[in-house]
């Protein structure tokens, strides 16, 4: 468990989400300071313009929006570098009214208020967080490697700045510290890069009862269209198994009376019915177990989802490379989950993609399954579709989510995140 532990905070130092962050800091400083001038160059421009013929109503419109553009643009960056996606807020609607009327309803919108806000603090913020891990991360390099660098020091030892280290013991003792704090390093880099997060979630973002709500209305029409899809496939299944598996076993049975009746005058006759009637319980049976595997696939529950996945890609006209690493075995509603979203992309994949491969490629962590689905095809797959939409309500029936990559010429990519714990 120590070794484990230790193991995990010395590869974090070298772990690409580190420096994701370390870089989403720093690149955020000189946008903090180019977005913070802007902002209170315009709400300087708009108070003093206001008392000439109220010139600086448009102004102060016009900061808004620009600084509802910036919020857009630090979204992007924190999905970017943190894989951290912040819902948009929703901005009162002027409909066609003229620009005057515009203006008012910028100037009235709680949410572009709020961005102003967000611009005007993410310098602070910014400048604190990038400070801070800088700061730890220069402390801890120094002194790792001040015996290195000590005898070119002032006066030959690292006294000379006032901490009295003139022994080797003081050397070890540096060198320790600065591991030590080298391992803190990402965590503080991680924190003030969370700080920067929720600056923006607070302020750039949907504020939380409205999401909260947002969310309530996405789960009541994702139930409703679950219920709709439900009750298609109980239909579909009613017809199939009416139309086939129910038809030749009735078949069967009159086959079976034939042949008593003819068991005792005419054998021949007889035997030829009751191997008729034989093919017909092996096609019956071939068919009812087609249905149960489209159901819940017997693989998928005794072999997990890289067998059921190969199975499927084998299956699948297009050359399909599947790979699939997962820490822990997810629940089987997550597992079912993922092999119809995969199952599904696959029969795009061969109807609609006209694609010469495919790729699927299954990831999971302790908390999330990661599942995608990508092809070589002329794209233009529309996400709004019966099919897509629903995998979408598949994956938001466990609290996950589902997008759809798609451009015309290609390629398409279906990614899927399910909850795994």
């Amino acid at each position: 468990m120590r070794s484990t532990l230790l193991g995990r905070t010395v590869l974090a130092v070298f772990a690409a989400r580190t420096w994701l962050a370390m870089i989403y800091l720093l690149s955020g400083l000189p946008i903090a300071v180019v977005t913070f001038t802007l902002a209170i160059v315009g709400v300087a421009l708009s108070v003093g313009l206001l008392p000439l013929a109220l010139l600086g109503v448009p102004v102060a419109a016009l900061t808004l929006v620009a600084c509802s553009g910036l919020a857009t643009l630090e979204r992007a960056r924190a999905a970017l570098m943190l894989d951290v996606r912040i819902t948009p807020p929703v901005y009162r609607s002027a409909g066609d009214k003229g620009g005057w009327a515009r203006g008012r309803v910028v100037l009235k919108d709680p949410a572009r208020w709020r961005q102003l806000a967000g611009v005007v603090l993410g310098l602070p913020f910014t400048t604190c967080g990038f400070a801070v891990a800088a700061s730890v991360w220069g402390v801890a390099v120094a002194l790792l490697f001040l015996p290195a660098y000590n005898s070119h020091l002032p006066n030959g030892r690292a006294s000379a700045f006032g901490w009295g280290i003139v022994g080797t013991s003081d050397m070890v003792a540096s060198v320790v510290c600065g591991a030590l704090l080298l391992m803190m390093a990402p965590w503080a880099t991680w924190a003030c890069a969370r700080a920067n997060v929720w600056l923006d979630k607070a302020l750039f973002g949907l504020p939380a009862a409205q999401l909260a709500a947002a969310r309530v209305g996405e789960l009541e029409q994702s139930r409703t269209r679950m219920v709709v899809a439900a009750d298609t496939d109980r239909r579909r299944l009613e017809r199939d198994l009416h139309d086939g598996a129910q038809a030749r076993l009735v078949s069967l049975a009159m086959d079976l009376g034939r042949a008593r009746t003819h068991l005792d005058d005419d054998p021949q006759a007889a035997r030829a019915l009751v191997e008729q009637a034989h093919e017909q319980a092996k096609t019956a049976l071939a068919e009812l177990r087609s249905l149960v595997r489209g159901l819940h696939p017997p693989v998928l529950a005794d072999r997990g989802l890289d067998a059921a996945l190969s199975g499927l890609a084998a299956l699948c006209p297009v050359p399909v490379t599947v790979s699939v690493k997962l820490q822990t075995r997810p629940s089987q509603t997550v597992e079912a989950i993922a092999y119809f979203i995969v199952a599904e992309a696959l029969t795009n994949v061969a109807k609609h993609a006209q694609a010469t491969s495919a790729s699927v490629t299954v990831r999971s962590d302790s908390q999330v399954l990661h599942v995608v689905v990508r092809d070589d095809g002329r794209g233009g797959a529309r996400p709004g579709g019966p099919g897509l939409t629903g995998l979408a309500d598949r994956a938001q029936a466990v609290d996950g989510r589902l997008w759809v990559r798609s451009p015309l010429g290609g390629p398409t990519e279906i990614e899927a995140e399910l909850p795994c714990a």
